[in-house]
């Protein structure tokens, strides 16, 4: 079979195999959601510092969850050929795990518009787990930062697509 027949299934590249922004020009607005999520692996004594609020950093899972929603909405000054979305709502739920001894982030990003927010709800969880390993380096910097990954998406062509 020619490759020349075969259409580049990576919508990042054209035809000559050059990286190009996806037009967006023709497609419709709906309405689209994603969440993902990290979860970020501490000692036992980090996780209660966090968790009853007396680390001298301050509130570390407010400042996470800031952090988080901050990333989402410069995603496209990170990511090269991500487009400036005008995001409706973003949500970062951090969930503090003694079993595990971990804090697992749920990032939700909404629009209504022409393309996805999977790399906003992907940057905001990765940003907070950063954050969290930011403050809390200086007593644990054994701290993991794993699981980065997409939960759900809502919304185009594509549809509802779930892990």
């Amino acid at each position: 079979m020619n490759n020349d027949s075969v259409k580049n299934p990576l919508t990042h590249l054209d035809d000559q195999g050059k990286v190009v922004m996806v037009d967006v020009s023709n497609k419709a607005h709906t309405q689209r959601e994603a969440r993902a999520m990290a979860v970020i692996l501490m000692q036992p004594e980090t996780l209660q510092l966090i968790v009853e609020g007396k680390h001298k950093k301050g509130d570390v899972l407010a400042t996470a969850r800031i952090a988080g929603i901050m990333a989402a909405k410069r995603t496209p000054d990170i990511i090269p050929m991500c487009h400036p979305l005008m995001l409706t709502s973003v949500k970062v739920e951090l969930t503090p795990n003694h079993e595990q001894n971990s804090i697992e982030i749920i990032a939700t990003c909404k629009l209504v518009g022409q393309t996805g927010v999977e790399m906003e709800a992907l940057m905001a969880a990765s940003a907070a787990g950063l954050t969290l390993y930011d403050m809390c380096k200086a007593v644990d910097k054994g701290m993991v930062i794993q699981q980065v990954q997409l939960l759900e998406k809502k919304g185009g062509k594509s549809g509802h697509w779930t892990r």
